[in-house]
């Protein structure tokens, strides 16, 4: 936007900083998304050196670029084992209002726009996974038919909105897969788009292009005209891949069941924190362009009155030039004597013509600086837009959230509920044994009398049978 207006004193080093801030993704860069059997599980940082997931040796655990690409991969992991899973359920064709393919392709989105480079256009910064994807048909001539419907696709007016086209073209020719693994083999290619620590860089990649492999068993029939794919906002839906209770509810034992009710809790408080702050990191950048508009229309009136002024000075200088074109006229018929006068007459009227030329083109200057401030403004309206629509969806997400918080807490209840009825019957038992070893003990003694009467009733039967003899 800098490069609209050049001449004006807008702060388009904040409102780029905004903008392009807008454009990146969000990702948990404190904590490790992991793949838990087949749920979505969060663990901290600090907490890695103590239950390690597996993970390339050379990599730093604590590098958040690192980090952003095992989240992806997991998130593509769940993304894609859903809905295979989901799908071979339904059993019939998916369409493009199915959840599970919706969360899929934004989970693709995410992964191909990690590690883009910035290009700088006449609109400003830009980052779109497009030109990659273009790369396919140069490497894969049958490709070239996607690429084709792609830009014969009416309504598609910015690359993204191209790339989205293509991903959902390239699934249903079941292709995908190929393709990815075409450009991903390709890194001196890819070089040109793609940071060095890209998620497509890396072998990140390479293990995602292999699990697309599993998407060749769906059946998709996708209709993309009249969708918008242009403005579409992708936010990943993570209540989709949280943990069910119900699950931990078949245990056997009590106690494993607490723990990971605690733990599914305590995930889901830190989640709704993070989701708290991304809300609030929004709603700022949505205050800031607000402002940065209220300026901007504060200029443009500013323009306008410029404008005015200028039109009014044209005037001023037309009917000058008028007036004196009469008095020239009117000198042509004086005497020679009159030369003197109408060589100074002639000087004037050139100076205002000058004048009268720099007027109009700083005029023109101005009208340009205009156009380029309504376009600006168009452009941040849209920005507002979009990113009110990614606040209401998350704050949608943030009351799926609280309510699944609400439901952990009354199964904790009950769990701590059973837990108590476990110790008191544990305690009963406890005093029913101390109560059994005390009657053991009262029959041993018993016994040990029995034992000493016997000896005794022998030595006198002895006795007895030697005074007989």
């Amino acid at each position: 936007m800098s490069d609209l207006t050049p001449q004006s004193e807008t702060p388009t080093s904040t409102t780029d900083k905004i903008t392009q801030a807008a454009r990146e993704t969000i990702y948990l860069c404190n904590f490790r998304v992991s793949v838990d059997g087949e749920w979505l599980c969060l663990r901290e940082l600090n907490d890695i050196s103590l239950t390690p997931d597996p993970e390339p040796a050379h990599e730093d655990p604590k590098d958040p670029i690192a980090i952003e690409r095992l989240n992806l991969m997991n998130m593509a992991k769940l993304s894609i084992k859903g809905l295979i899973e989901s799908a071979l359920n339904l059993g019939r064709t998916l369409d493009s209002d199915y959840a599970p393919l919706q969360q899929f392709f934004v989970v693709m989105e995410h992964c191909l726009k990690h590690g883009l480079k910035t290009k700088k256009t006449f609109l400003g910064q830009n980052k779109s996974f497009w030109g990659a994807l273009e790369l396919v048909e140069k490497l894969t001539p049958e490709a070239g038919e996607i690429t084709a419907s792609v830009k014969d696709l009416p309504g598609l007016k910015t690359p993204l909105g191209r790339g989205r086209a293509w991903l959902r073209l390239a699934l249903m020719q079941k292709k995908l897969s190929d393709y990815m693994k075409t450009i991903i083999n390709r890194k001196d290619l890819l070089s040109e788009f793609y940071e060095p620590n890209a998620l497509m860089m890396e072998e990140e990649g390479a293990v995602i292009a292999g699990l697309l492999v599993g998407l060749n068993v769906i059946d998709a029939n996708l209709c993309m005209k009249g969708e918008d794919l242009d403005s579409q906002v992708g936010v990943i839906d993570f209540s989709m891949y949280l943990k069910d209770g119900g699950h931990s509810s078949k245990s056997a034992e009590g106690d494993g069941q607490i723990t990971a009710i605690l733990d599914q809790k305590n995930y889901v408080e830190e989640l709704n924190r993070h989701l708290s702050t991304s809300v609030n990191a929004l709603q700022a950048k949505v205050d800031a362009l607000e402002k940065s508009n209220t300026k901007l229309t504060e200029e443009l009136a500013v323009a306008n009155n410029r404008i005015i002024t200028l039109q009014e000075d044209v005037e001023r200088v037309k009917e000058e030039s008028s007036y004196h074109l009469e008095s020239r006229k009117a000198l042509r018929s004086d005497s020679a004597a009159d030369g003197q006068v109408l060589g100074e007459t002639r000087k004037q009227l050139k100076e205002e013509t000058l004048l009268r030329l720099d007027v109009e083109k700083e005029l023109e200057v101005q009208i340009g600086m205009k156009q380029e401030m309504e376009l600006s403004m168009k452009m941040l309206e849209k920005d507002i837009c979009e990113k009110q629509d990614a606040l209401v969806e998350l704050r949608q997400q943030l009351d799926d959230l609280r309510t699944i918080n609400q439901q952990l807490s009354h199964k904790s209840q009950s769990a701590d509920a059973s837990s108590k009825q476990k110790s008191e019957v544990i305690a009963r038992l406890e005093e029913k044994i101390n109560q059994m070893s005390g009657t053991v003990k009262q029959l041993e003694t018993s016994e040990k009398h029995l034992v000493k009467q016997a000896r005794n009733l022998n030595s006198a039967a002895g006795k007895l049978l030697q005074l007989q003899q």
